[in-house]
């Protein structure tokens, strides 16, 4: 695991894939600040932290689109399916890549509340829970996107699946306002944003967790079994 880690990591940098990932975030949400706390003056920390989740569902596909459909483009795939790493590894290892230039890119995010801390009052327990929902949120779309990607056959693909996953999953919410009954509790239910919105008012939802690690571990899950199911058919072949 720790071998495809590492390759998969240097493999962001040593292509524009992870400097575009942290430059096009950072800009973003930058142009936010400057909007939304810098123009109006004010330190609605928890808002923005909202604000910044939206990221993710046009960025994840963006880490994700080369860790399965770059191996099927290069005709690597078989190899990789047929060598001494289990397929649990090779995932874990791909995911926690991604995972590591999106940690990378929070970190770098911190400037924001440093910004507020210097020019008004930072509470640092909202912050922190803040920030917490929105790594799990992140967490979550890399293992969605992880999986839909692993369907396509290229790396354009593999972006416009994980781009209409996501979108599906914003969506959702919205559908559950207007569809009554339980079918709409449901889907307010597996909605990733309505389960971020306890730590965007400062409260630490231990169901939310729980349910956002359910979703990667499920993601993880669903793109293990996938892989094996292709060097299954592989070896039929």
């Amino acid at each position: 695991m720790k071998v495809i880690w590492k390759r998969e990591l240097q493999g962001y940098f040593y292509t524009p894939v992870g400097w575009v990932f942290v430059l096009v975030f950072l800009l973003l949400s930058g142009v936010m600040f400057s909007l939304q706390i810098l123009g109006q003056r004010s330190g609605d920390l928890p808002t923005f932290i909202g604000q910044m989740s939206y990221l993710w569902m046009i960025l994840c596909p963006i880490l994700t689109m080369r860790l399965m459909a770059e191996e099927k483009q290069r005709g690597t795939d078989q190899l990789l399916l047929s060598s001494p790493v289990s397929q649990t590894g090779i995932v874990a290892g791909k995911y926690l890549s991604a995972l590591t230039v999106m940690g990378i890119t929070m970190l770098l995010s911190l400037v924001y509340p440093m910004i507020i801390a210097i020019w008004g009052t930072l509470y640092a327990g909202e912050m922190m829970v803040g920030y917490l929902g929105l790594f799990l949120e992140g967490c979550a779309f890399l293992a969605v996107d992880l999986f839909v990607s692993g369907f396509a056959g290229g790396q354009v693909t593999a972006v416009l699946l994980a781009l209409m996953a996501n979108f599906l999953l914003w969506m959702l919410d919205m559908i559950a306002s207007v569809v009554p009954g339980w079918i709409g509790r449901m889907l307010d239910f597996i909605s990733l944003y309505t389960r971020t919105e306890p730590f965007l008012m400062g409260q630490l939802s231990f169901s939310s967790v729980i349910f956002e690690v359910s979703v990667i571990v499920l993601g993880l899950a669903f793109t293990v079994a996938s892989m094996e199911w292709r060097r299954q058919r592989g070896r039929q072949g």
